[in-house]
């Protein structure tokens, strides 16, 4: 194990990217925001987005003196606008109970909105050195590989893959905190769920995988869809609301789209969507808090 250890962490050391968010200094505000940003997202997207929001609310309180509407708007078009929802409502949080510090145990940021076991484990690890277990998809795929021989780890998170992580991990807290953003780096870059560059392993002869022969995933991961979704028709909505300051009509969105001369418009008219899509859709991001409906219309929340 301590080879394994060495060797991926070697790696890292030397195949690290650089990106903003892992340079030295950086505050936990700037750690935390990625992590929102990084859920479900790929880095090559968010880094603008990231540049853009660090720019304009550099610690928490600076963002929380702006309505919600303003991280809506900028959040863009990275997608499930929960997050910046919930980033907004930490942000107030920290401001509010942390005098604008962001908390530095896992047991204290879990306590903020949004935040769940990973993103507190990887907030106290990579900002504060705190000695934590991170789990993320990029790192269960390189166990399962390394350790458990399997193509993929298992659709859903297991009790046993956090025991073995935990069982894994190097005792010496420094080389333990950089174990776990090496196993991450080398799950994306190198370890990838789909053409996995094995030649490039640094571990490649103690992996279990390889020396199983390499077998097929035990189940067909299904990719999740966007095309035609609801997921798809609200993030055209969010799309018109974020362009405009003032309300816009309900049946902008309900009636024929084609009388609308704006671009967003007629990128919503474009999906071809059916209109109980569109009010399901609209009543979604009504009742999730993305939008609020007043006398004159549809618009992003204050």
């Amino acid at each position: 194990m301590q080879q394994i250890h060495n060797s991926i962490n070697r790696w890292y050391s030397r195949n690290a990217r650089d990106l903003p968010w892992r340079r030295p200094g950086v505050s936990g505000w700037e750690v935390m925001v990625s992590e929102f940003m990084l859920q479900q997202t790929p880095v090559v997207r968010v880094l603008p987005v990231y540049e853009e929001w660090m720019r304009r609310w550099p610690r928490p309180q600076d963002l929380a003196a702006e309505p919600l509407s303003e991280a809506l708007k900028a959040w863009g078009r990275l997608g499930y606008p929960r997050r910046a929802q919930r980033l907004h409502a930490a942000a107030v949080e920290i401001t509010t109970e942390y005098n604008g510090e962001v908390p530095r145990t896992e047991a204290e940021l879990l306590s903020l909105p949004g935040i769940g076991d990973y993103t507190a484990a990887a907030i106290a690890c990579f900002a504060f050195g705190e000695r934590t277990v991170v789990v993320d998809t990029n790192i269960r795929r390189v166990h399962a590989r390394l350790f458990g021989g399997m193509a993929l780890p298992e659709p859903t998170p297991r009790a046993s893959e956090f025991a073995r992580a935990r069982e894994v991990q190097p005792e010496e807290h420094q080389i333990a905190n950089m174990w776990n953003i090496s196993v991450m780096e080398l799950g994306a870059l190198v370890c990838t769920a789909r053409s996995p560059k094995c030649e490039q392993c640094p571990v490649f002869e103690q992996c279990a995988w390889i020396a199983a022969g390499q077998p097929a995933p035990h189940y067909t991961p299904k990719g999740q869809s966007w095309k035609g979704t609801d997921r798809q028709i609200r993030g055209a909505i969010m799309a018109i609301l974020r362009e405009h300051e003032q309300a816009v009509p309900e049946r902008s969105f309900l009636n024929d789209l084609a009388q609308e001369s704006h671009a967003k418009y007629l990128a919503l008219e474009k999906l071809g969507s059916p209109l109980e899509q569109r009010e399901r859709a609209l009543a979604g991001l009504l009742k999730d808090g993305l939008a609020v409906a007043d006398e004159d219309g549809i618009r992003l929340p204050s």
